[in-house]
């Protein structure tokens, strides 16, 4: 997922999204300690975008309380 994308997306949606990459992160642990994973740069994908998505939340929360001051 490309940060423009994250950018363009609602809170809610964000949750949702962020919810959705720690399901599958979970996942993709749970397939390699099984060896059946076949794709392990995957884990570092999902990795990347939960951080993205975070980094959005943590962005639009900052903004928010620096409007209210």
């Amino acid at each position: 997922m490309k940060p423009a994308e994250i950018r363009e997306l609602s809170m809610d949606d964000l949750n949702a999204k962020l919810k959705d990459a720690r399901a599958e992160l979970f996942n993709l642990r749970f397939q390699m300690a099984t060896s059946q994973l076949d794709n392990t740069a995957r884990v570092k994908q999902v990795k990347k975008d939960i951080a993205r998505i975070q980094t959005e939340i943590r962005a639009r929360e900052i903004a928010a309380s620096g409007a209210t001051k």
